[in-house]
């Protein structure tokens, strides 16, 4: 990733707490999935699949880095790190209790709009489909 500032998040003000005193993704409630308290944008969701969003991607002069996640039909959660960029899909951090993995992606172009954001998290589907069934199979 770029040596620049981290990126604003982009929490889901409605997301419960199990502190009075933190937001959701800082105090998860107890049962709570990862990633609890950060928006999901409905727009991306196709086929049961649906992403969300940890980092603000809304740039006017495009954003070229950001981190999201992306919610399988099944429920269950992986992260996704990705930047502007050429390179193969790769593990970041492999499947653990809470999560089917943190993957890493390159996408051509900088992202402005939330029509960008789904555009770019639907070209991601393909491999994340495949590295989901290749994890879930057999349970």
């Amino acid at each position: 990733m770029p040596d620049t500032p981290g990126k604003p998040l982009r929490l889901d003000p409605s997301a419960a707490s199990a502190s009075a005193d933190l937001p959701g993704f800082l105090a998860r409630p107890a049962g709570a999935a990862v990633y609890h308290g950060f928006t999901i944008i409905e727009a991306s969701r196709i086929d049961g699949w649906v992403f969300g969003t940890i980092s603000d991607y809304e740039d006017p002069n495009g954003c070229d880095f950001g981190d999201a996640f992306v919610i399988a039909p099944d429920g269950r959660r992986a992260g996704i790190v990705w930047q502007v960029d050429q390179f193969e899909p790769r593990v970041v951090c492999p499947p653990d209790k809470d999560r089917w993995g943190v993957y890493g992606f390159a996408y051509p172009t900088p992202i402005k709009t939330t029509a960008d954001f789904v555009k770019m998290c639907h070209s991601f589907l393909p491999e994340l489909r495949r590295r989901h069934a290749a994890l879930t199979a057999g349970t």
